[in-house]
């Protein structure tokens, strides 16, 4: 029997995955460039003027692009596991016609638990929609942390719980195999947060509503973008026909008006780096010197307009 959690994402296939949609990604991930639409409004209300900047996760580099227009003099590194993502974004990265002019966005090939960047180097850090592509957020955080200077900006978003809630819902009237990704509650990332020295953790939470006329368009849309099934427990051989026509039948039951409804449970973060001004250490546990209690209370909510 297997010792290996179900939920357990197979990081072997994650950038198999995307790397093989990465000539198509950008065209199929209308969602993903719409969340990072609103991640990118969050920067308005935040007074920074960074040299550094780290796009983690960042695919085919176009949520880069749009960082590195909004920051003209910053450098911008494009960080993603996916080498084939990154062929893509050097494709389409901007081109300067000055010959003597250095560049202002580089291409980093690297998983992001180890990030080749220098302690305290990075003035801002973006990620959008990455997390839950990892089994273990907390090491990343800490990561995020030892790179950010003290004062650094972090702003991700992620999927929460809710995700494909109902494509979930429809696979669990079948059988017992992960047949969707799991993914990260808020409270989990707010808590690692803390744990991993951030100050000032702000969280919010909102629900995206899409509707499509079958259950075969829903997979294809996920499946265009290399977001299918790579859970551990997934069924490692195929589908028969007759268990795929059972969860269709099942999705059916929840058709609406406009269509089959998918949900998509999207978390904000914003974080600032560990800082000597604002040293708010959690306190430690006495039983174990490496584990901290940290009050949920302590993470804030983004107040809504």
């Amino acid at each position: 029997m297997s010792l290996v959690s179900p939920d357990f994402l197979a990081r072997d296939k994650v950038a198999q995955s995307f790397g093989r949609m990465a000539a198509q990604y950008e065209q199929h991930a209308q969602l993903q460039q719409f969340i990072g639409d609103f991640l990118l409004e969050r920067l308005h209300d935040i007074k920074i003027n960074p040299q550094r900047i780290v796009d983690l996760g960042s695919g085919s580099g176009w949520l880069s692009r749009k960082l590195t227009a909004r920051y003209p003099k910053a450098t911008c590194y494009s960080l993603d596991v996916a080498l084939p993502m990154l062929q893509q974004a050097q494709q389409k990265r901007p081109v300067s016609f000055w010959p003597f002019s250095r560049p202002r966005q580089f291409l980093i090939c690297a998983d992001a638990m180890q990030l080749p960047l220098a302690d305290h180097s990075i003035d801002l850090l973006v990620s959008n929609l990455m997390l839950q592509w990892c089994n273990d957020f907390a090491p990343i955080f800490q990561e995020i942390a030892r790179v950010l200077k003290p004062d650094g900006i972090l702003l991700f978003t992620s999927f929460g719980p809710d995700t494909l809630r109902e494509l979930r819902q429809s696979w669990a009237t079948v059988d017992n195999y992960s047949h969707v990704n799991r993914f990260i509650d808020m409270h989990d990332l707010g808590d690692a947060l803390l744990r991993s020295g951030f100050t000032h953790p702000v969280m919010d939470t909102d629900w995206l509503y899409y509707h499509y006329p079958d259950v075969k368009s829903i997979l294809r849309s996920l499946k265009n973008i290399g977001a299918h099934n790579i859970m551990q427990g997934r069924l490692k051989t195929l589908t028969g026909k007759n268990r795929f026509q059972q969860m269709i039948q099942a999705y059916e039951t929840l058709r609406q008006q406009q269509g089959l409804p998918v949900t998509y449970e999207v978390i904000y973060g914003h974080a600032v780096g560990q800082s000597v001004k604002h040293s708010a250490k959690p306190s430690q546990n006495e039983s174990s010197p490496h584990l901290v209690n940290v009050p949920i209370s302590a993470i804030g909510r983004i107040k809504k307009a």
